[in-house]
């Protein structure tokens, strides 16, 4: 049904219960000529007169109370649904829509949502992870999360953390294998690659070189579509691998992992948090983004400090055991 014929029947309902078009009018701010002319019109699409006008009362027709006996169940449903949609909006509770990357992606949100959770018991996560790019109209989102840009048009993007790709491996490895010094030395050493698991295409290696960003392809001798089993191939010391600063700082903390060619570090992108018009977001989509900006700009969990990689530069280089 057209919002005109909605907003004539309010209007025919309002004249019945005030007793008068222009009170009618006056309550929902509208001229009193627009007021009897949106009834005259929806009399006119109805093809029958609902109410007996005069200059100082009016009257329902028959026909008129038939339909004002139809129509006033489902205007209160409608006056209720907008009293629960206006409440609702103030409410930190109900459903919460988060979209965000597959790959390692749960380690960093599961903390979040666990405490938000726990301060608001009434919420009621609904989490899809994908590494593709969804629609976001389509999928109801409240709140996104990616590595890099979103291809969403109409949607607030800010960056929580940058994200600085170091090239690794484990102090097992570099025993074996030696410590490359140069780019040209990864020639003669067991690389890893991501293979990304929508396109299936095998991820470069996204270096510094002179200043700017280089894109190297690296022969592999280990391929995965999952980064998470990449950085346990790189921790287990089986291959030197380019990983994530979010996947790759508490393994260097541990020792476990040791960065190397660290004047070929890279921080291109960083991990972004996507949302609608803040003016009209419900209170627990705001009361979340809040928690997730709080928690996770700039958040040293995820980054190293330049005074951190600075300590592997004199670092002695060890070099490969003789057989």
């Amino acid at each position: 049904m057209p919002i005109n014929d909605f907003k004539a029947i309010a209007t025919f309902a309002k004249a019945v219960e005030l007793g008068s078009i222009r009170q009618a009018a006056l309550a929902q701010g509208v001229t009193p000529q627009a007021a009897s002319q949106s009834i005259a019109q929806l009399e006119q699409r109805l093809g029958v007169r609902l109410l007996h006008r005069t200059t100082r009362s009016l009257a329902l027709t028959e026909e008129g109370q038939r339909f004002l006996d139809n129509t006033l169940p489902a205007l209160a449903a409608l006056d209720r649904a907008l009293v629960v949609a206006r409440e609702s909006k103030d409410e930190i509770a109900g459903p919460l829509r988060i979209v965000g990357p597959r790959s390692s992606f749960a380690a960093i949100l599961m903390p979040l949502l666990d405490e938000f959770c726990r301060a608001y018991p009434g919420i009621q996560p609904d989490v899809q992870l994908d590494d593709g790019i969804g629609n976001w109209v389509v999928d109801r989102v409240d709140v996104g999360f990616r590595f890099g840009a979103s291809a969403s048009e109409g949607v607030i993007g800010r960056q929580l953390f940058p994200i600085q790709m170091i090239v690794c491996a484990a102090p097992e490895y570099l025993d074996a294998h030696g410590t490359p010094a140069t780019l040209d030395d990864l020639a003669s050493h067991r690389c890893s690659v991501f293979r990304h698991p929508v396109t299936g295409k095998v991820s470069p290696w996204y270096l510094t070189v002179d200043g700017k960003l280089e894109h190297r392809q690296m022969v592999p001798a280990f391929a995965t579509n999952d980064t998470d089993l990449e950085a346990l191939a790189i921790v287990a010391g089986s291959v030197i691998g380019q990983l994530a600063s979010f996947l790759a700082t508490p393994h260097i903390r541990a020792g476990r992992l040791v960065p190397v060619l660290l004047q070929h570090v890279s921080a291109h992108t960083g991990l972004h948090l996507y949302y609608g018009n803040r003016t009209a977001l419900p209170r627990r989509v705001r009361a979340f983004l809040d928690l997730a900006f709080a928690r996770l700009h700039d958040c040293s969990d995820y980054v190293l400090a330049d005074k951190e990689l600075a300590r592997f530069e004199s670092r002695p280089r060890k070099v490969r055991r003789s057989r």
